[in-house]
């Protein structure tokens, strides 16, 4: 018995990897797991919190990708230079408050991402999720002004010690002793022209 030459063709042809495992892992993985990365960074906060102070500039920037970018003036002590805090918003609801709250102090919710790449979907990393207006402005600790709306808060006061009786003494005032008589007014002497 002899065997099958291989230029015989009876043994079948030897074919490379199919296209479909072609397309698959050259385009459909790097798909998912750039999909997968963006989800994962949009959806994850490194940080969350609230910032206080006057919106100076809000407006929609962007060449293909528009976001809301606003800029907050906070001033942590009365006569010091205020910080600026930059921050995006991606909902129109959020960018009409704070069109409306324009001038007035307020305080931002936002959510700080980190790990996106692009200016695409903001030129900064803080996202504004909430925004309202700020009626007290706190100068120092127990010490807040009042906004014109509102009447001033008086302070608790200590309850007095009763008045008592005090013996007026033979001692007379300094003032009186000391006391000098008014001066007497002279009109001004005439100017005389000098030579």
């Amino acid at each position: 018995m002899s065997t099958p030459s291989p230029a015989s063709g009876a043994f079948p042809p030897r074919r490379g990897p199919s296209r479909l495992k072609l397309v698959f892992w050259l385009l459909i993985v790097p798909i998912v797991l750039v999909a997968a990365y963006f989800a994962i960074f949009l959806n994850w906060n490194y940080s969350s919190g609230e910032r206080a102070g006057w919106v100076q500039k809000f407006s929609k920037k962007g060449w293909i990708c528009k976001t809301w970018e606003g800029e907050m003036a906070m001033v942590t002590m009365p006569g010091s230079t205020p910080e600026k805090f930059l921050f995006t918003v991606k909902d129109d609801k959020v960018a009409q408050q704070i069109n409306r709250l324009m001038g007035k102090r307020v305080t931002v919710n936002y959510d700080q991402k980190v790990g996106l790449p692009t200016s695409c979907f903001g030129e900064t990393r803080h996202f504004v999720s909430g925004v309202s207006a700020v009626d007290e402005i706190p100068l120092a600790p127990g010490i807040i002004v009042p906004t014109p709306n509102q009447a001033p808060a008086t302070a608790p006061q200590a309850p007095s010690a009763p008045a008592q009786a005090v013996p007026e003494s033979p001692v007379p005032s300094p003032q009186s002793e000391y006391s000098l008589p008014p001066a007497e007014t002279s009109p001004p002497a005439p100017h005389s022209p000098s030579k």
